[in-house]
């Protein structure tokens, strides 16, 4: 294929992937229906960084790793699981009421840039889809790192733009989604989302 075709065939299929709902889906809607507009931004960026990181590892080989090492896909996919399963354990238990803190101090009471880049490093699916997906992609004879950069970095401002329709869809509603029971519940939801995640990562096979 001639390179537009290429970035051309990427983009359709780097869309697809990134509206189908998944963990970094219902992580963005959460944090920004329950913390706001701003947190939820916070968390969509750490994600696409966790994007960012995936891509480096890939085109420097690291990711190859992944791919072949049965031993570091199994210890990456566990870590991965035990930190979605933290996560949503804490959701279930501890569920938030009220956004009075975070209203009335103007700080946030959670890194989400730091919990939404962990979430996606820790998952070496997303390794394992870049290693596999991306060369496909990459014209026969040119620079694999630049264009491995640059096919990331489309996958990357992608994932930001849907995850900014997301956020915005959310303050249409942030009235009633704001209320103490909906926020329990959202929390629980999501809660059991990431447990569910965690359960379908960990008995995962490549």
């Amino acid at each position: 294929m001639a390179i537009a075709d290429n970035l051309l065939a990427f983009t359709l299929a780097a869309t697809l992937l990134t509206i189908t709902p998944g963990l970094d889906t219902a992580l963005v809607l959460r944090t920004a229906t329950v913390e706001g507009k701003r947190q939820g931004l916070r968390a969509a960026l750490g994600i696409n960084a966790g994007c960012l990181l995936w891509g480096a590892a890939v085109a420097f080989g690291l990711g190859a790793l992944i791919a072949v090492s049965e031993l570091a896909f199994n210890l990456l996919k566990y870590c991965g699981a035990a930190y979605l399963a933290w996560l949503g354990v804490n959701m279930l238990l501890r569920p938030r009421g009220s956004l009075a803190p975070v209203e009335a101090t103007g700080k946030p009471d959670s890194n989400w840039f730091l919990k939404g880049m962990l979430g996606n490093l820790l998952n070496p699916k997303v390794g394992i889809f870049y290693v596999s997906f991306l060369p496909q992609f990459i014209p026969q004879g040119q620079p694999l790192i630049a264009w491995t950069f640059g096919l990331v970095s489309i996958h990357v401002v992608l994932g930001l733009l849907w995850s900014i329709l997301l956020i915005n869809a959310t303050q249409s509603l942030a009235g009633l989604l704001r209320r103490e029971q909906v926020i329990r519940w959202l929390d629980r939801t999501t809660g059991l989302v990431f447990v569910l995640f965690a359960a379908r990562l960990a008995l995962s096979k490549r």
